[in-house]
Order: C-alpha cells, then sequence, then structure tokens
C-alpha cells in the first residue's frame, strides 16, 4: 500500500492507492464482497474497489440485473454479471452510447443515433423512433460524414428513472458535441418503459456545433429558442417539489451563454412540460456543474467550473448544498467540499458521496472524492492503477452493495468499468 497527503487549501486529508488480492482484503471472501470470480479487488479506508471483470463491456446495472455488449452482441446478467443468460446478435454494439433497465424489465439502448426497445429479455429488439413535441416523427440529420453522426442519447450522469405517482418515469439528456459529430441537444423522457419515447426540452441552434457548411437557416436545433448550449450534464427529479432540474455547459463561445440550469415540471393528464431557464453563466462559476442529487428537501451538486477567470481570481468550484430555492443566491450555499478540480459527476445514496475528478484538470490519476457521511468529512483518493482515467454516469449501488461507475479516457472515450462499494 502506499499514501500520500494532499492538501486541497483547507484541510489536509489523505489519498490512497492500492491494490490486493482477494485473499488478503481482511480475509474477506468473494461471496461475502459479492464480487465476481475474477479480477483483482483493491481497498481504501472507506471502500473496495474492482475493475469490471473481461468480458461484455457492463454498460447499466439495476438491482440484480446488468446490461453488456461487445463483440457483436448484447447481453443481459441476472446475477450482476457473474453470468450472462440472455444475450442478441448486435452488430453496431461497439457503437453503443446508452442503455437503460427500466422498472417494468424493459430494456431501452441506444447507438450514436439510434434508440432500441427490448421488452423479453433480449429475446427481440425493435427500433423507437423519437416523437417530437409536436407529435411527429424526430429524425437524426444526415451527417456528412456516416462515422460521425453525432450522439444523440448519450449521457453523463447515471440516473435517469424516478418512480412519481405510482409509476417510472425515465427522463435524461445527451452529453454530445464532444465525440462523433455535432448533434442537437434535448430532453428526453418516456412515461409507458420506454414504449414511447418524447422530447421534453430542445435547445436552441448553436453556431458552433454544426456540420460543416450548413446554411444557418439548416442549423441543428430549435430555431424558436434562444437558450443554446453544447450538452446536458445531468438533468435530476426533486420530490419535494414535484419538479426536475437540468443544467449544461459549456463556455461561451461568442454566441451566448451556454451554462444555465433549468427547472421543469411536467403535467400528465396533458403530457405537458413547463420548463423555467433559472440562471445562465459562464464557465468560471459553481453554476458550470453536474452531479445533481436531492436528499431530504437539499440540493446538492458539483461544480467544474474552469475559465476563463482573471490571473487573480480563484475557480469557484467545489460540492455544494442549498435549498432549492436559494439556488441562485450563492450567498446561501453551503460549500461542503473545496475541490482543487474540476468535478461535475458525483452521487448519493444511503449518506455516500462519490464524486469524480475530470482526469485531464487532476493532479491524480483517477481521482474520487468519498464522504461517508453525507459531505460532513471528506477524503480523496487516487486509483492511480487505472491510469489516467475521469469516473463518470455514477450509478446506484446493485443488490450486492457495488456502485458501477464508468471511466473514461481523457474526459470521454469510453475505457473500462469500475465498480467501488463503501465499507459500511
Amino acid at each position: 500500500m502506499k499514501s500520500q497527503y494532499h492538501s486541497n487549501r483547507r484541510q489536509f486529508v489523505r489519498t490512497v492507492a492500492a491494490t490486493a488480492t482477494v485473499g488478503s482484503l481482511f480475509n474477506a471472501s468473494l461471496s461475502s464482497l459479492g464480487a465476481t470470480d475474477t479480477g483483482v479487488i483493491g481497498e481504501t479506508e472507506h471502500f473496495w474497489y474492482r475493475r469490471a471483470p473481461e468480458g461484455p463491456y457492463i454498460d447499466s446495472q439495476r438491482d440484480n440485473k446488468a446490461f453488456g455488449f461487445g463483440d457483436g452482441q448484447i447481453l443481459l446478467s441476472e446475477d450482476n454479471g457473474r453470468s450472462w443468460a440472455h444475450n442478441a446478435a448486435f452488430p453496431d454494439a461497439d457503437n453503443i452510447t446508452f442503455s437503460c433497465l427500466l422498472k417494468n424489465g424493459n430494456i431501452l439502448f441506444a447507438t450514436r443515433e439510434k434508440l432500441f426497445l427490448s421488452t423479453d429479455n433480449l429475446g427481440t429488439y425493435r427500433e423507437i423512433i423519437v416523437e417530437d413535441r409536436d407529435g411527429s416523427d424526430y429524425r437524426p440529420h444526415v451527417a456528412r460524414d456516416p462515422a460521425r453522426p453525432g450522439w444523440y442519447f448519450h449521457p453523463l450522469d447515471g440516473v435517469h428513472t424516478w418512480d412519481i405517482d405510482g409509476r417510472e418515469m425515465l427522463v435524461w439528456g445527451n452529453y454530445c458535441n464532444v465525440l462523433g459529430g455535432p448533434a442537437p441537444v434535448n430532453i428526453f423522457y418516456s412515461t409507458n418503459g420506454g414504449e414511447t419515447i418524447k422530447i421534453a426540452y430542445s435547445f436552441g441552434r448553436n453556431p458552433h456545433f454544426q456540420e460543416e457548411g450548413t446554411p444557418p437557416e439548416s442549423f441543428l436545433g430549435d430555431p424558436e429558442n434562444p437558450v443554446i448550449c453544447r450538452h446536458l450534464h445531468g438533468v435530476t427529479y426533486n420530490p419535494d417539489e414535484r419538479a426536475f432540474y437540468a443544467c449544461t455547459g459549456d463556455i461561451n463561445r461568442g454566441h451566448s451563454h451556454e451554462c444555465h440550469w433549468l427547472r421543469g415540471t411536467y403535467h400528465a393528464p396533458t403530457d405537458r412540460w413547463d420548463w423555467t431557464v433559472l440562471i445562465s453563466v459562464d464557465a468560471n462559476s459553481r453554476y458550470k456543474s453536474g452531479g445533481i442529487n436531492f436528499v431530504a428537501g437539499q440540493l446538492y451538486w458539483a461544480a467544474d467550473a474552469n475559465g476563463p477567470k482573471q490571473p487573480d481570481e480563484e475557480y469557484d468550484r467545489g460540492i455544494f448544498r442549498c435549498d432549492p430555492a436559494d439556488l441562485t443566491d450563492p450567498s446561501k450555499h453551503t460549500r461542503l467540499f473545496d475541490a482543487e478540480f474540476e468535478m461535475a459527476n458525483m452521487i448519493i445514496q444511503d449518506g455516500v458521496i462519490l464524486a469524480g475528478h475530470c482526469s485531464p484538470a487532476s493532479t491524480y490519476q483517477t481521482g474520487i472524492a468519498f464522504s461517508p457521511d453525507l459531505g460532513r468529512t471528506w477524503v480523496e483518493y487516487d486509483l492511480a492503477e487505472f491510469g489516467p482515467r475521469s469516473p463518470v454516469r455514477f450509478q446506484p449501488k446493485n443488490s450486492d452493495g457495488w456502485f458501477r461507475v464508468d471511466l473514461r479516457k481523457g474526459w470521454i472515450e469510453r475505457g473500462e468499468v469500475l465498480f467501488i462499494k463503501p465499507k459500511s
């Protein structure tokens, strides 16, 4: 085991990067940890961690189920990835960018520009055409380069479903315009288990992210919406307000601010949305953020403010908490963690907070900020054996108690899957 000390401007925190064989890990057995029977498990003071075993890329999990893909197949596990009971041929598997296991057993998954649904454990699947706000079919644009059709459905966050009034609602936004070609930015939703996917909100036409040579009248995006962005960082539901919150990126490129917070409410009887832009800012702001969570009526989020700024300015970043009504008033925010590095991905479950460093901006290889007590105390860990990776798409614990995390090369290129299990 190796350890080092790192100052984050307010306090010294201990960081540990360690790997260990399963047999040396407090004499714990594989079964007691709920791990698979392959791979190496490491530990810190606060959690165990392991790389996903060789085999399918485990793209999503829920309870005891996991959805994976690879080698021209899509696969479903019913025992948290130990075995794969169901599979189907899917030639475009390497281009899957999103999947979601729904409460009714349906599986929604997407390639870069197409959505698919299976209702019978991958026995069959069919393409789903998105329904636009006027009820018409919403079709992807025809890309100039077929190998870069745009990432229409790829999210940066990992929680996309909520139980509302006795039914499950699926809502997510696309993190796009980084890899894979230009794409319009939308918030999507479903109220019927993925059978119908509709658009909840469409952002305007950002001149910076368009196919080269396209005239303005043919730009991607809603021509009637002046609110533009680069992509969605996250969409989350607050049950106390019965409202959804969304935050976007990225920076002002001379066309308008791209960082916004939005609040949306859904009226089920009329199938209508009402959205309000709460605040719009430039990139050196705590509102350039992600990882939105609501716990006991309080709003938590992680900021990846990254400039531009004046030489004497500090970066307005960290992990924050406030009453939702006070979001636009920084004087009423509590900074729970004064982060040195950009962090726009976070999950909170059972009092545990996990947040990931943006690897290109961090001195850590694979940086994790961890709080075991809802933000009262913090420690940062460098899981350096994974190399330079950005943890994103944090998903809730499976039935064995493991969080699932994407490890992305640089910031967004798919790398590996990491599992983390808190010790208490």
